[in-house]
């Protein structure tokens, strides 16, 4: 329209990256990987520690560990970062688990369970250079915050039961820039990546009556019986192809008050509790250390097993805190 200026753009955020993390500018480059050069270089110069792992469904995932001094810089880096979150994210997140992220859903007539695929490998270097953009040094943090697998690496990819399919297109995205799990940044960052998904997801699921909470990759619905789920299903795939994630539908599970309904890890029928099976075993784990001794008890040679095991113990306390004050009990009877 005539006389129409636009307005001007807004100026970049400032951050001094080299003089936040105490690096010089050679150094950042280094760190941030601005030429490609962890990708080809010798194990040895390599920025992550890398192991393979599988999942509880047969397929694989690999877990890349920064090496100290860039955690460091990835750690200060986040910390003066100002990224958004959804409310409907639980993972990761200061006085959010598992048992928040179930808790909206226990009772209801009907769970939804669905589950996005390589969540952390799909948070590519673009979309966080993306998410950064409004920095002067867009490039470098997303240089910083992401990484390329060496080839090494992917070649040493062990056979898996899983889908092949997942497998081949997994080791396609770690083959670019992507985010790595392991790395301390990379859980706040791919919660605000998902920001968009949390915001779409949580309006489709008010649109139809539904509860919504995400816990990392799992993303949970809850309803009453009458749920449309042939809108809701179909709705969900549809935003999470649109935000650059992909469902996986061998992992979606629909279960109505007569199923166990369990999210991660958690039965939701009622309070949200570890299954009684899990709990029984503990319990049976603790009685034997009593009496045989850990030592004896600790059969994959865990490091500090009595840490191992007090963690399982506030696992089951914080959904079920009665069952938890009785292992509490038989841990303390145990001689460490």
């Amino acid at each position: 329209m005539p006389g129409y200026a636009p307005p001007p753009p807004k100026p970049k955020r400032s951050l001094d990256i080299a003089a936040l993390l105490d690096v010089t500018p050679s150094e950042l480059d280094w760190l941030a990987d601005a030429r490609g050069w962890n990708r080809r270089a010798g194990q040895p110069l390599w920025h992550y520690r890398s192991r393979w792992a599988g999942t509880s469904t047969g397929g694989l995932r690999l877990i890349e560990a920064p090496k100290p001094r860039l955690a460091e810089a990835q750690r200060r880096i986040v910390r003066h970062l100002d990224l958004p979150v959804h409310g409907a994210a639980h993972g990761f997140r200061k006085g959010r688990s598992a048992v928040t992220y179930a808790a909206p859903h226990a009772g209801k007539p009907l769970v939804v369970r669905m589950d996005l695929e390589g969540f952390f490998a799909c948070v590519t270097g673009a979309r966080v250079r993306a998410l950064v953009h409004e920095y002067q040094q867009a490039s470098a943090l997303a240089g910083l915050l992401t990484t390329r697998t060496p080839l090494e690496v992917l070649r040493s990819a062990p056979p898996s039961s899983g889908d092949p399919d997942v497998r081949r297109r997994l080791l396609a995205r770690l083959a670019y820039q992507h985010l790595p799990q392991g790395a301390p940044s990379s859980p706040a960052v791919a919660n605000a990546v998902a920001y968009r998904l949390d915001l779409r997801l949580a309006g489709l699921a008010r649109a139809l009556g539904a509860d919504y909470t995400r816990y990392a990759d799992d993303l949970a619905f809850s309803g009453p019986q009458t749920l449309p789920l042939h809108r809701l299903l179909p709705g969900v795939r549809a935003i999470a192809r649109d935000e650059g994630f992909r469902v996986r539908p061998d992992k979606t599970s629909v279960t109505g008050r007569h199923q166990r309904q369990k999210l991660a890890g958690l039965v939701v029928n009622a309070a949200p509790a570890v299954p009684r099976a899990e709990y029984d075993a503990l319990k049976a784990l603790l009685h034997n250390c009593r009496t045989t001794g850990p030592d004896a008890q600790n059969h994959v040679g865990r490091n500090d097993f009595a840490a191992h095991v007090r963690g399982r113990i506030e696992w089951v306390a914080a959904g079920h805190p009665a069952r938890g004050a009785k292992l509490r009990k038989l841990y303390s009877q145990i001689t460490w």
